[in-house]
């Protein structure tokens, strides 16, 4: 399964207004739900929360690098290739 660590250390921390920290948020909050529609969804592992797809074609697609284990990459490549 594809998965990137979701680390927020600070959304807001550039912003100087209220309204740049909402509009912020309604952002992020936009690209939250454009991801659950394509099917990504959130696992909490060890304290971690992992934004994961299990197709690696629209994983790469978003731009999204794999932080699975080398080894299980490679279980996921096609015996087809």
């Amino acid at each position: 399964m594809n998965y990137f660590t979701w680390k927020e250390t600070g959304l807001t921390s550039d912003c100087t207004s209220l309204d740049a920290m909402a509009s912020r948020f309604e952002e992020s909050a936009r690209l939250m739900r454009k991801l659950a529609a394509e099917g990504f969804s959130l696992t909490i592992k060890e304290k971690k929360q992992l934004i994961m797809h299990s197709d690696p074609k629209i994983f790469t697609h978003w731009g999204f690098i794999n932080e699975e284990s080398p080894y299980k990459q490679l279980l996921l490549i096609s015996e087809e290739i």
